[in-house]
């Protein structure tokens, strides 16, 4: 039973993606990520406004922080992914989602001044390689010669910004409850996304896309945030971080019999070796060191 929600969550992120790709061409980027946001905003506020009121205090300190961590995980990750479904299949935007693990991995080193176990070096390998396998189309020599396409540029930009978001959450550690933060998050992504909602073409709401708007905004903005935040106080966050590669699996499957997508080769072959790494660096972690100059620092 206590698998039972962050599962749930994982799929409804799985059909976030399906729901990226539907957007394209049924509303503007830029209203989609600021609907989204507004919407999630209305539904929590009743709840979580008088909350963080209560905290604003305690919350004042670390504003210029939530606007940061709110500009990567709610602005510049979800935005680029609406703008990349353009040209990116739902697929690869789920299988390339596969590898912010390596990526935060790989950016704590820097941030954090962690040292990764040797399995979690061995699993980034492996999940960069399948990753390079998945971008090239399974000829990585291409991607060398031609570079990357201006949709997977997006979505791997979006991937390295969400890896930061998760790098700077552990970072900063903020004495914020995590309903609170969340919801003052979303505040700020929406204030932050007004901007580009006001300059959009068109900012139209439908029969076809408000559907798209209704599910980004109350199911993946609020619900699933909850059902994976009680599963990681159920089960622990190193069980519950296992859960969250079924997200793209799922979106496959998604990808497969919603948006009739086919199944090429280099989608198993490389999301195949990116789960792989993403496993292997799971089942041979170690707790990263810290470089002794800076383990005073970090533990502060």
């Amino acid at each position: 039973m206590h698998l039972l929600l962050p599962i749930l969550a994982t799929l409804i992120w799985a059909g976030n993606t399906i729901v990226s790709k539907l957007s394209a061409g049924a509303i503007e980027p830029a209203a989609i990520s600021f609907y989204r946001w507004l919407v999630a905003l209305l539904v929590l506020t009743p709840y979580m406004l008088p909350r963080a009121w209560k905290l604003r205090a305690q919350v004042r300190p670390y504003w210029r922080k939530l606007l940061v961590l709110s500009a990567l995980g709610m602005v510049m990750y979800q935005s680029l992914a609406y703008f990349a479904a353009h040209s990116v299949s739902a697929m690869s935007m789920g299988l390339i989602v596969a590898a912010i693990p390596p990526m935060t991995m790989l950016i704590g080193m820097r941030v954090l001044n962690t040292r990764p176990s040797p399995g979690m070096l061995i699993g980034a390998a492996i999940s960069f390689a399948g990753l390079s396998w998945l971008l090239s189309g399974g000829h990585p020599v291409r991607l060398l010669q031609q570079g990357l396409g201006r949709g997977e540029l997006m979505m791997l930009l979006a991937a390295c910004s969400y890896a930061l978001y998760g790098v700077l959450v552990k970072r900063w550690a903020l004495p914020i409850p995590n309903g609170e933060s969340l919801y003052l998050q979303i505040v700020c992504g929406t204030v932050l996304l007004l901007p580009g909602f006001l300059l959009a073409p068109s900012v139209a709401l439908d029969a076809h896309n408000l559907p798209l708007v209704l599910y980004a905004g109350v199911f993946a903005s609020t619900l699933a945030p909850w059902f994976w935040m009680h599963g990681l106080l159920r089960l622990g966050a190193d069980k519950t971080a296992v859960l969250m590669n079924l997200t793209p699996v799922f979106t496959a499957v998604f990808a497969v019999l919603l948006l009739g997508e086919p199944l090429q080769t280099y989608h198993w072959i490389g999301g195949g070796l990116t789960l792989l790494g993403v496993a292997t660096a799971q089942a041979l972690r170690q707790k990263p060191a810290l470089a002794p100059q800076t383990a005073r620092e970090c533990a502060g």
